[in-house]
C-alpha cells in the first residue's frame, strides 16, 4: 500500500472512531433525567436543570440526573435541604430567593464537584462552618441578603474559596477569627452591613485579598491597623460611610498595590497632602459628594499619583480656583469628572492643556458661562458632558476641534441657537443630547456631517413642528440615527402624510412621550417601517390606525392616553410585538378587553406581553405595589352586574375592575 493509501486508510479509521464517540455522546445527552416540574437543556456539553420559579417546596432529589452540571432552584418555597444523591456531579447550585434558614453539613455532604453556590435572599441565620467540607473545589459562595446571627469564631472552613458575598446580612461585628479558614479569598463583599467600625484583626488572615467592598456599612471608625496585612489589595470601596475623622495616610499606607479607591460620600472635609503617598499605583479615585471645599488638588493628587487614570471630584463644593499645575504630573489621566463644582473657563483652559490624553470629561452643572478654550488639545476625547451650564451661544463653536468625540451632552444649557459649524468635524459622534434648550429652529445642514450618529435627543426643546429635513443635508442620503427622542415637545401632528423626514427612515427607537398628541394619521410613520420601539405614553391618543404599517414593532407604550377600547384587529400587522403597555387608559369594561387578553394568551403565547396583566411572578428585593390594567363599567352595564350579583364582596362594590377580574366575571365569548 502506498503512503497516500495508508494515510487515507488511517483517516477513515479516525473518522469512524469519531463518529462512534459522537454517537455515544449524543446517546448520553438524550438519556439524562429531567424532573417533571423543571425544564432541562444543554449548555455546551453541560446538563442544566432549571426548576426556578416553580412553587416547589423541596428539591426533586430522586429525579436528578447524576450528570447535572447546573441546578437552578431560584425563586421557590424551599425551607430545608436534604442530602443530595451521593453520585451527583453538581458544579453549580442556585438556591436564591427561597426560605432556607440554615446551611448544614448534612445537606451538602458528598458534593465533591461543587464549584459555585448561591443562597442569596433567603432567611439563613446560621451557616455550619463545616457545611462544605466535602466540596474541596468550592470557589464562589453568595449569601447576600440573609439575616445572619453573630459569629464568635471562624465563619467557614473552606480554604479554596475565592469569592464570598456577605453583603446586607445584618452583620454588626467581625471577630478576629472570622476569616481564619478562608485565607485564599480574593474577593470579599461586606457592603450594606451595619459594622460601624473596623477593629484590628478580622482581615489579618486575608493576605491574598484583592477586592474589598465596605460601602454602606455605617462606618465611623477604622483602626490604623485594620488593613495592615492587605498588601495585595487592588480595589477598595468604602463609599457612603461617615469617615470624616479618619487619618487617611495611616489607613491607606499598607495598601501599596491599591489601584482603585472609592471614598465618595464619606463626610470628608479635608485630605492632607500625604493622604496617598504610599499608593503610587493608584489608577482610579472617587472622591465625589464630599465637602472638600479647599482641597489642594495639586499636592494631594497631582504631585504623587503619576499613574492616575480617572478622578471623580463631582459635587465636592470646590471653592478654590484651579491652578495651571493642578494635574501637570498626571499625564496618564483619561477620565476627569468635575461636575457639580463652580468652575471658571479660564482655569479649565489652563488645566486641560496638560491633559492631552483625556478620553472622558464631565463638566455638568459647573456654572460655566462659556466653554474652556482647550478642546484643540484634546484630540482623544470621546465623551464630553457640559450639560446644565448657562452657556452663551457664541462659545459653542469652541467644540469644533473635537474630531474623536463619540458622546456629547449639551442639554439644558440655555442655548437658543447652535451654529451649523458646531458639529462640522465630529464625524465620530454617536450620541448627541441637546434636550432642554429652546431650539425653536435648527440651522440647515447642522447634522449633515454626523455620518455615524446613532442617538439624537431633543427633549423639551419647544418644537411645535416636525424636524426640518434640511438639518440632515441631502434628502437622498439616509441618516444613521436609529434612536430619536422628542419627548416633551408640543408637536403639531400633520393631518396627513409622514411626521419625520426621509433621512430618518432608519430610526428604530422613537420616543414621543408627553407631546400633547391627540391623533396620529394612518401614514404618520409610513417612512419609519424599521421601528421596533415606540413610546407614545402621556398623550391624548384615542385611536390606533397608525399601527398598521409598523410591521417590525416589538415594544409599544401607549400608557396614560385616552383609549376607551381596543380592537385586536388593530394589532394584526404587529406580529413581532413583545410588549404592549396600555396602563392608565380609561378603558370601558367590554368584550374587546377579553378579546385582547385572548390575543396575548393564544396568539402571542405569553400573557406578559400585556404589561400590567398580572404582577411579575418573581421579583427581587421588597414587594412593591404594581400598576395593573383596569377598566370601568358604564352605568347601565354596572347596574345589570350588581342586580345579577346580590351577594357581592365589599371589594366588588365599585364599577372599577382589573382586566383579570373583569375577564373572570364577564360573559364574553372566549377564544378557544
Amino acid at each position: 500500500m502506498t503512503e497516500s493509501g495508508k494515510m487515507k486508510s488511517k483517516s477513515l479509521v479516525i473518522s469512524l472512531m469519531l463518529a462512534a464517540s459522537i454517537q455515544t455522546f449524543n446517546a448520553d445527552l438524550i438519556d439524562q433525567k429531567c424532573p417533571i416540574d423543571c425544564e432541562c437543556h444543554y449548555f455546551r456539553i453541560n446538563w442544566v436543570i432549571d426548576c426556578s420559579e416553580s412553587n416547589l417546596t423541596s428539591v426533586p432529589y430522586d429525579e436528578l440526573s447524576s450528570n447535572v452540571y447546573v441546578l437552578d432552584m431560584n425563586g421557590n418555597n424551599i425551607e430545608h435541604l436534604n442530602p443530595f444523591p451521593t453520585d451527583i456531579k453538581l458544579r453549580r447550585l442556585q438556591m436564591a430567593h427561597n426560605h432556607l434558614s440554615e446551611l448544614s453539613y448534612d445537606s451538602f455532604a458528598g458534593l465533591a464537584y461543587l464549584l459555585d453556590a448561591d443562597f442569596s435572599y433567603n432567611m439563613i441565620t446560621r451557616v455550619d462552618p463545616e457545611a462544605f467540607r466535602d466540596s474541596p473545589g468550592l470557589i464562589t459562595l453568595e449569601l447576600q441578603n440573609n439575616p445572619l446571627i453573630e459569629v464568635d469564631s471562624h465563619f467557614l472552613n473552606c480554604r479554596t474559596l475565592l469569592y464570598l458575598d456577605l453583603s446586607t446580612c445584618g452583620i454588626h461585628r467581625l471577630n478576629t477569627q472570622f476569616f481564619h479558614n478562608t485565607t485564599n479569598l480574593k474577593k470579599l463583599d461586606l457592603s450594606g452591613n451595619p459594622l460601624q467600625q473596623i477593629t484590628p484583626g478580622p482581615f489579618d488572615h486575608l493576605t491574598n485579598l484583592e477586592y474589598l467592598k465596605l460601602n454602606n456599612c455605617t462606618l465611623t471608625h477604622i483602626s490604623p491597623e485594620a488593613f495592615i496585612h492587605l498588601e495585595n489589595l487592588r480595589e477598595l470601596d468604602m463609599s457612603n460611610n461617615n469617615l470624616r475623622t479618619i487619618t487617611w495616610s495611616t489607613i491607606l499606607a499598607p495598601l501599596v498595590r491599591l489601584e482603585s479607591l472609592n471614598i465618595g460620600n464619606t463626610g470628608i472635609t479635608n485630605l492632607p497632602a500625604d493622604a496617598f503617598n504610599k499608593n503610587l499605583y493608584l489608577r482610579h479615585l472617587v472622591l465625589s459628594q464630599n465637602e472638600l471645599h479647599h482641597l489642594d488638588i495639586e499636592n494631594t493628587l497631582g504631585h504623587n499619583l503619576h499613574n492616575l487614570q480617572s478622578v471623580d471630584l463631582s459635587n465636592c463644593g470646590l471653592q478654590d480656583r484651579l491652578s495651571e499645575e493642578t494635574f501637570k504630573n498626571s499625564s496618564k489621566l483619561r477620565v476627569l469628572n468635575l461636575s457639580g463644582n463652580p468652575m471658571f473657563a479660564g482655569d479649565l483652559t489652563a488645566v486641560l492643556r496638560h491633559l492631552p490624553k483625556l478620553h472622558k470629561l464631565s463638566l455638568s452643572n459647573c456654572s460655566l458661562r462659556r466653554l474652556p478654550d482647550a478642546f484643540d488639545v484634546l484630540e482623544h476625547l470621546e465623551e464630553l458632558d457640559i450639560s446644565h451650564n448657562p452657556l452663551s451661544d457664541a462659545f459653542v463653536k469652541l467644540l469644533n476641534p473635537l474630531r474623536s468625540l463619540e458622546y456629547l451632552d449639551m442639554s439644558y444649557c440655555s442655548l437658543g441657537y447652535v451654529g451649523n459649524n458646531t458639529f462640522a468635524h465630529m464625524t465620530s459622534l454617536k450620541k448627541l443630547i441637546l434636550s432642554g434648550n429652546k431650539l425653536h429652529t435648527l440651522d440647515e445642514n447642522l447634522f449633515a456631517n454626523l455620518t455615524r450618529l446613532e442617538s439624537l435627543e431633543l427633549k423639551n426643546c419647544g418644537f411645535t413642528t416636525p424636524l426640518d429635513p434640511n438639518i440632515f443635508g441631502s434628502d437622498k442620503i439616509s441618516s444613521s440615527v436609529i434612536e430619536l427622542r422628542l419627548n416633551g415637545n408640543p408637536l403639531e401632528m400633520p393631518d396627513e402624510g409622514p411626521l419625520l423626514p426621509k433621512q430618518l427612515s432608519n430610526v428604530e427607537i422613537l420616543d414621543l412621550t408627553n407631546c400633547s398628541i391627540r391623533r396620529l394619521n394612518p401614514d404618520i410613520l409610513s417612512r419609519n417601517k424599521n421601528l421596533t420601539h415606540l413610546n407614545l405614553s402621556n398623550n391624548r391618543i384615542s385611536s390606533l390606525e397608525f399601527l398598521r404599517k409598523l410591521r417590525r414593532l416589538e415594544h409599544l407604550d401607549l400608557s396614560n392616553n385616552l383609549l376607551t377600547t381596543i380592537n385586536r384587529k388593530m394589532l394584526k400587522s404587529n406580529s413581532h410585538l413583545l410588549s404592549l403597555n396600555l396602563i392608565g387608559n380609561p378603558f370601558v369594561c367590554n368584550c374587546s378587553i377579553v378579546d385582547t387578553w385572548d390575543w396575548a394568551v393564544h396568539e402571542k403565547n405569553d400573557l406578559h406581553v400585556l404589561i400590567g396583566s398580572k404582577p411579575s411572578e418573581f421579583a427581587t428585593g421588597a414587594v412593591k405595589f404594581r400598576k395593573s390594567l383596569s377598566c370601568t363599567y358604564d352605568d347601565e352595564t354596572y347596574r345589570n352586574v350588581t342586580n345579577q350579583r346580590l351577594l357581592m364582596r365589599k371589594g366588588d362594590v365599585t364599577p372599577h375592575r382589573t382586566w383579570a377580574k373583569y375577564i373572570r366575571e364577564s360573559n364574553c365569548e372566549r377564544q378557544a
